[in-house]
């Protein structure tokens, strides 16, 4: 009986290698089954890619039999910004890289232009009126700065007396004091000294006030118009050099084809650098000129209160010292006050 029973179940060998066949083809390769997700890359223990043709997406194969088996689910990794040509990438480093370029030829012609103008082997755009007057400005600035220096000096070393006439005066109060027998001399000498550190002060006051002011006047004033003449000499060399690059492409485009084509370019560099050198021809014709105004308007009432100051000190008019300072608005610290030093003023 049971062998019958096992006889009705079994199968032919034909069928049998049908199903273990059908079996085989249902299951994944080999190769496909060991890398799960693909690069469109080969992978590096593999030496040669056997697939000709552009990479294909990175894909997951799932198990046969699950409910999504039927469509592969694709995975495609992003290209690099090059590959993409990403003009937002790519535009500040050529925005860098023509900056540079421009930059290196214009100092190339300006370098070019000064050397030749030493030489004396090309010409240079010449305004004789704003040069002299530039010459005059520099001049005035290198004496004026001497004055200052002078000025300094002077208020440095009479802050000194002033402290010293000061301390001197105590002295002689705390002598008068323990000594009976000379009591009246000290205290007329403490009382002088007492006098000379209140007038000193004024004069002080007086001095750094001149300090302060030319100070003003040099290192601000001046040196904002000696700026924008500096940037006019900087421009006049951009200009001739531009203007000898043009001279020079005219006499060769009459025999030389190729230099006709650069015309256009020379021309419009050569229009653009000869606007900027006229227009701060212009703001340096102006602001000399405002500045001469102002430079004599100030200097006029410091050398005023400089010399009535100086006058009334040491003459010993200590009304017309007070008056003096008080004609130019000047405020002096108490003789109590600890005095600052000329630096700070």
């Amino acid at each position: 009986m049971k062998k019958s029973k096992m006889s009705q179940t079994a199968l032919p060998p034909g069928g049998m290698e049908r199903s273990i066949h059908e079996m085989l083809k249902d299951a994944p390769s080999l190769n496909e089954s060991e890398n799960a997700v693909h690069t469109g890359t080969p992978p590096p223990h593999v030496p040669n890619n056997h697939t000709s043709g552009p990479p294909r997406p990175a894909t997951i194969n799932l198990p046969v039999g699950s409910p999504t088996s039927q469509n592969s689910v694709t995975v495609t990794t992003p290209s690099s910004p090059l590959q993409n040509g990403d003009a937002h990438t790519l535009r500040p480093a050529q925005s860098k890289i023509e900056s540079i370029r421009n930059w290196s030829i214009s100092t190339y012609k300006c370098t070019k232009q000064l050397m030749y103008e030493k030489l004396g082997k090309t010409s240079r755009t010449v305004d004789s009126e704003l040069e002299a007057q530039i010459e005059v400005l520099r001049d005035t600035q290198k004496k004026y700065c001497n004055v200052l220096r002078l000025s300094r000096a002077l208020a440095s070393h009479f802050h000194h007396v002033v402290q010293t006439q000061h301390a001197l005066g105590e002295a002689f109060s705390e002598l008068a004091q323990k000594s009976p027998e000379l009591q009246e001399e000290f205290l007329y000498n403490s009382e002088t000294q007492r006098n000379l550190t209140k007038n000193g002060e004024t004069l002080l006051g007086a001095l750094n006030f001149f300090v302060s002011s030319v100070n003003t006047l040099c290192n601000k004033t001046i040196e904002d118009t000696l700026l924008t003449v500096r940037q006019y000499e900087t421009a006049r060399i951009e200009y001739d050099a531009y203007r000898t690059d043009l001279e020079a492409l005219a006499q060769a485009a009459k025999t030389d084809a190729s230099s006709a084509a650069k015309m256009e370019e020379a021309q419009a560099n050569y229009e653009q650098h000869k606007q900027n050198f006229e227009k701060l021809r212009a703001d340096v014709s102006i602001k000399l000129k405002f500045l001469d105004e102002n430079r004599i308007k100030v200097m006029h009432k410091q050398l005023l209160l400089f010399h009535n100051a100086v006058s009334a000190y040491f003459s010993g008019n200590q009304t017309a010292l007070e008056a003096t300072l008080k004609q130019f608005n000047i405020k002096v610290k108490s003789p109590n006050s600890s005095l600052p030093s000329w630096l700070e003023q």
